[in-house]
C-alpha cells in the first residue's frame, strides 16, 4: 500500500509517501518561521499563500524521492480539518484535484486523528486503546484511543492549550518564534524554582486543563525576575499540570495498554521525561514519537490515511474543509471551551 499524505492545516506545508507496513518512503515539508516571526505568530493569510507556492513542488519532490508517480499511489490522504481554515483548504483542494485527475481514492484525514495514531507509526506494537496525551498548540486532551475513529474524550482544556500558552509566553518574554522551542532552550539556563507561579486546577477534581491563568501571572511577572528563571518555572508549572491531569485520566482509563503522548508539545524534553516517570509509576508503557514526527508534518498524515485505508475508509470529492472537527464528537462540552472542545 502507498499512501500520499499532505498537509497544511497551520504554518508547516507537507508531503509524504508511506507504505502500509510503516515505511517513510518521502517527506518534504517547508517551514514558515521567518514568515511569521515579525509577527510573534501565525498570520493565517500568510500561511495560506504560502501554502498555495510551496505545496505543488513538494508533491512532486516526494514522489521523486520515493521513486514513485502518482499513478502508483494507492490513495491521497489530505488534511480536512481542524486547523487555519484558509491552509486546510489549499491542502485538501489539492488532494482533491489529484485523487480526481489519477482516479485515486480520497482520504480526509482529522489533523488530530494524525497525532493521535503516528505513535503507531513508529511502534507497530502499541496496541489499543492506549490513553493519549495529545497536546499541541491548538489542543490540550486527553483521550483514551479506542481504535481507528474511535475516540473517548476524557479532558480538554477549557482555555489556552499548553502550546498557545508556551508560545504567548514566549512572545511575553520576547524570546521570538516559534515559541515552545524558544521557551524550552532559555528554561535550560534557568530555575524551575525560582518563581512562584500557579498550577491551574492541580489537585481539584476537575479533569480539565487551563493555563490562562498561568499565562497571565506569568505576563504580570515578565519585569521582575530574569528571563531564564521564568521561562523555567512557566515550564515546570505546564510540566506539574500536565501529570497531575494525566494522572487523574489514568485512574479512568484502567484498560489502557500504554501511556502515549503527542502533538507538539510532546517534543519537549521536560514533558517527556515527567510523563515518562508517571507511566512508570503505574507500570505502563510510554510512548512517544520521534521529535519529528511530533510536530505538524505529512508523514502522520499518510499513515492516519493508511490505517482508515485499510479498513476501506474513504471520502466523496465533494468533503468540505473544517476549521473545528472534535475526535470526540459525543463528549460532553465544558465550561469555558465552547466550540473548541
Amino acid at each position: 500500500m502507498l499512501i500520499l499524505g499532505l498537509e497544511s492545516s497551520c504554518d508547516e506545508t507537507a508531503a509524504a509517501i508511506v507504505t502500509g507496513d510503516r515505511l517513510v518512503l518521502a517527506h518534504r515539508l517547508a517551514r514558515q518561521d521567518e514568515a511569521h516571526r515579525p509577527f510573534g505568530g501565525v498570520v493565517p493569510e500568510i500561511a495560506a499563500r504560502a501554502h498555495v507556492e510551496a505545496l505543488g513542488p513538494l508533491v512532486e519532490g516526494a514522489l521523486a524521492d520515493a521513486g514513485v508517480t502518482l499513478a502508483e499511489v494507492d490513495a491521497i490522504a489530505a488534511t480536512a480539518g481542524p486547523g487555519l481554515i484558509g491552509g486546510v483548504m489549499v491542502g485538501l483542494v489539492t488532494g482533491k484535484a489529484l485523487a480526481h485527475a489519477a482516479n485515486k481514492p480520497l482520504i480526509g484525514v482529522n489533523h488530530l486523528e494524525g497525532h493521535a495514531l503516528s505513535p503507531r507509526l513508529a511502534d507497530p506494537d502499541l496496541a489499543f486503546p492506549y490513553l493519549l496525551l495529545l497536546v499541541s498548540g491548538g489542543h490540550c486532551q486527553l483521550l483514551l484511543v479506542q481504535g481507528v475513529g474511535s475516540y473517548r474524550r476524557l479532558a480538554t482544556t477549557i482555555d489556552d492549550a499548553a502550546g498557545e500558552a508556551f508560545d504567548k509566553t514566549a512572545k511575553l518574554l520576547g524570546l521570538g518564534f516559534p515559541g515552545g522551542p524558544a521557551v524550552e532552550q532559555a528554561a535550560r539556563h534557568g530555575d524551575p524554582k525560582s518563581v512562584p507561579l500557579p498550577r491551574p486546577l492541580v489537585g481539584s477534581g476537575e479533569p480539565h486543563f487551563s493555563f490562562a491563568g498561568l499565562k497571565s501571572d506569568v505576563a504580570r511577572k515578565a519585569d521582575k525576575y530574569p528571563v531564564a528563571d521564568l521561562a523555567a518555572s512557566f515550564q515546570q508549572a505546564v510540566v506539574d499540570c500536565l501529570v497531575d491531569r494525566t494522572r487523574i485520566a489514568l485512574a479512568k482509563a484502567p484498560q489502557a495498554t500504554a501511556l502515549v503522548v503527542a502533538g507538539g508539545v510532546a517534543a519537549n524534553t521536560a514533558v517527556r521525561a515527567a510523563l515518562q516517570q508517571l507511566a512508570g509509576s503505574h507500570d505502563l508503557p510510554f510512548i512517544a514519537p520521534p521529535l519529528w514526527l511530533c510536530t505538524d508534518n505529512a508523514a502522520m498524515i499518510a499513515w492516519a490515511g493508511a490505517e482508515r485505508f485499510a479498513l476501506g475508509l474513504t471520502d466523496p470529492l465533494d468533503m468540505p474543509a473544517r476549521p473545528r472537527w472534535p475526535l470526540d464528537p459525543d463528549a460532553e462540552k465544558v465550561r469555558g471551551a465552547g466550540v473548541k472542545a
